[in-house]
């Protein structure tokens, strides 16, 4: 077990032994399986729905209602599944060495990118495509990489590097690098969602820009120890109330200032709902940091609500889809890419050159019908991940 860093912002250091080092935290596995479940939504939609463009930011003037509001919930993902891998970073660093957490971070955080890159992308978007998408477990990986550079240092010069990223990337907005400019790629990776020329004839698209998700990242590592056994969960439960609420509000003052941290919103004539949805319109690529407010305000508020349900049958049931996250993911994709690719040989392309469904309400009954076939396999995965730790590979995935 390492030793806490010298730090003038200490929390009490768990003892050996301690819930921390030997089991998993039901409130953070349901957590990140509520996220993982809403991520089905919006992947039905790219699998279904794929013609129908959606804007970032989304267009408030023309944008379908239900679909707006099923974007909304799904942005609660990313933020909160990348928040979360910081906390498990920092618990996995109280039972393990420094060297030995940077070891892993490194380590997970290539075999993540790998997987983005050598069968995400070509699942998603074929074989044949020149394309490489840089999408979120590329970010992921990125960021753990990234992290494991930085957990040596204490942790309020951490809190003060994820605050000034999340706080301040927005001021970097207005710098745009075109093709051709010697720091362009690297812009491009950091912070502008844009297209990089590879050899061979390749092109990367920088759909995760990742400079505010290492603000996101660490600042995940900062908050780990408030789930170390010596937080009573009634403390627990208030700090992280007291931070949700905190982050709505500064959100909704932010946001009626109109005047930075995302695109400015409108009032639309005649509509109180289309003014509404432009008002939670926020941009996601990159993630603007009135979408980090919102996002993860309500996933700090989701958390309390978690640990006060407790582990009763339905926070029980999304603990086994967060217990196995990254076989869910790869699972979920797999099936969606078999059966559209099953349909569009059936019958073809229906919307334009894709197949698609002409109502939005047929994704919903998709949604449904896949939440309990995708279960049966996750839950297995998680009993045999936890079940054979003599496989060191298995926590990689």
């Amino acid at each position: 077990m390492i030793a806490p860093h010298a730090d003038p912002m200490p929390e009490p250091s768990p003892p050996a032994g301690s819930p921390v080092a030997s089991a998993r935290i039901v409130s953070i596995d349901a957590l990140r399986g509520l996220v993982m479940v809403l991520m089905l939504l919006d992947h039905l939609r790219e699998t279904w729905f794929l013609h129908v463009p959606v804007a970032d930011p989304i267009d408030a003037r023309s944008a379908l209602p239900a679909l707006y509001l099923a974007r909304l919930a799904v942005s609660l993902c990313a933020p909160i599944f990348i928040v979360l891998t910081g906390v498990a970073a920092y618990l996995f660093g109280t039972r393990h060495t420094l060297a030995e957490t940077r070891a892993y971070l490194v380590k997970r955080g290539l075999v993540l990118m790998a997987f983005e890159v050598l069968y995400l992308s070509e699942l998603y978007w074929g074989v044949a495509s020149p394309t490489l998408w840089l999408q979120v477990i590329w970010c992921i990986g990125v960021c753990m990489i990234v992290l494991a550079a930085l957990i040596g240092l204490p942790r309020s010069v951490l809190l003060a590097v994820g605050l000034a990223i999340v706080c301040g990337h927005n001021l970097l907005d207005p710098i745009r690098l075109q093709p051709g400019q010697p720091l362009f790629p690297v812009w491009a990776l950091l912070h502008q969602r844009d297209v990089i020329a590879l050899p061979f004839g390749l092109v990367a698209k920088t759909t995760y820009p990742v400079l505010p998700w290492i603000g996101v990242i660490v600042l995940g590592y900062v908050i780990g120890p408030w789930f170390l056994p010596g937080i009573a969960p009634h403390t627990r439960q208030r700090r992280f109330a007291a931070l949700g609420g905190a982050m709505l509000i500064a959100f909704a003052l932010l946001r009626l200032v109109n005047g930075y941290g995302d695109t400015p919103w409108f009032v639309v004539e005649g509509s109180a709902l289309r003014t509404a949805i432009s008002f939670f319109a926020l941009t996601k690529y990159p993630p603007s940091l009135l979408f980090l407010l919102l996002t993860l305000g309500t996933g700090a508020l989701l958390l309390t609500a978690l640990e006060r349900i407790g582990d009763r049958p339905p926070v029980a049931a999304l603990a086994v889809f967060g217990g196995a996250p990254m076989f869910f993911y790869l699972l979920h994709l797999t099936v969606l890419r078999l059966l559209y690719h099953g349909a569009s040989a059936i019958w073809g392309a229906t919307q334009g050159t894709v197949f698609g469904v002409a109502d939005y309400g047929w994704v919903l009954v998709w949604y449904a019908g896949l939440i309990v076939p995708l279960y049966g396999p996750t839950a297995w995965f998680a009993r045999f991940k936890a079940s054979r730790r003599d496989i060191a590979w298995l926590k990689y995935l």
